[in-house]
């Protein structure tokens, strides 16, 4: 059993808040999943993003402050924020004060955001404008992480920047929340069949292990029940059958309040049921976040 978190601490895992400072586009946030300090890249500062999921966190009723990427400026603040976590002046911040020693370690760059950031048109770039400076500044055990819905990961300027990210310690995580096209519809809402988004998970797993991130929520007081689980397996066995790699899978649920108010957390009991069930019928590893609620 791990020791339960300060209030602070868990205020600052809900904290996700994309303004830092007065960046436009890069911010830190102590993330459950990375174990420490990751730095975001926010590649979708108009909020456009092509699944509307049932679980997100934008405030879309308040328009964007900008709405064009500045890589530049992308460079400059990244840089900035990197030497301010390496020196421990982020700590100075209220926000990440009560930051465990453990945890006060750069873990990853992420290119995440308002948005799928795959959908930016200058993605390849950036990539590998943030694989050149992390190389510059000598962060060899530092991820490049790849937050995605796998939606675009068919596009040949977006496989050619994961194999940037292949070269430099670059990780895809790629989101899967359903095994159904009708529970799919209902939890990521889009237009987007899901035969898309298992045929380009299936297709980049090929090349490289990668990271299933699932999100599992209550919608009207109601969680997942074993007919979903069981058709959500079936979905990563599809994968994992056609030469898929599967590094782990994330099973967790929203530490923070959803948009929605009919979305809550699933408790911590049904999440390890649902990681219990992976592992026991996939043989995978799997990694279980609970919500803040559940105080781990």
């Amino acid at each position: 059993m791990q020791p339960e978190p300060s209030d602070r601490l868990l205020s600052t895992h809900r904290d996700h808040d994309r303004h830092f400072q007065q960046n436009r586009f890069v911010y830190p946030v102590l993330s459950r999943r990375s174990r420490g300090i990751s730095v975001g890249i926010n590649l979708n500062p108009d909020k456009i993003c092509n699944f509307d999921c049932v679980y997100c966190q934008v405030d879309r009723s308040i328009a964007p402050e900008i709405r064009q990427v500045d890589p530049a400026q992308v460079l400059r603040e990244l840089e900035e924020t990197i030497a301010l976590v390496q020196s421990g002046r982020l700590y100075d911040d209220p926000r990440f004060a009560e930051v465990p020693g453990s945890l006060r370690r750069l873990s990853d760059i992420a290119f995440s955001g308002d948005g799928e950031p795959t959908t930016y048109p200058g993605f390849l770039e950036i990539v590998r404008d943030v694989a050149a400076l992390k190389r510059r500044l000598n962060l060899g055990d530092v991820k490049l992480v790849l937050l995605t819905n796998a939606t675009m990961l068919h596009r040949k300027d977006v496989q050619e920047a994961l194999e940037v990210l292949d070269a430099n310690q670059g990780e895809i995580w790629a989101k899967l929340d359903t095994g159904s096209e009708d529970d799919y519809r209902t939890i990521d809402r889009t237009e987007i069949p899901l035969a898309r988004i298992l045929a380009n998970i299936t297709g980049a797993a090929r090349k490289r292990p990668i990271v299933i991130q699932s999100l599992f929520v209550t919608l009207d007081g109601q969680g997942p029940g074993e007919a979903q689980i069981v058709a959500y397996c079936r979905r990563l066995k599809e994968i994992l059958a056609a030469g898929g790699q599967i590094h782990c899978v994330q099973v967790y649920t929203v530490a923070r309040p959803a948009a929605l108010a009919n979305v809550g957390a699933v408790a911590a009991a049904d999440l390890d049921r649902i990681g219990g069930t992976i592992r026991r019928e996939l043989g995978l590893h799997v990694e279980v976040f609970r919500g803040a609620a559940s105080r781990s």
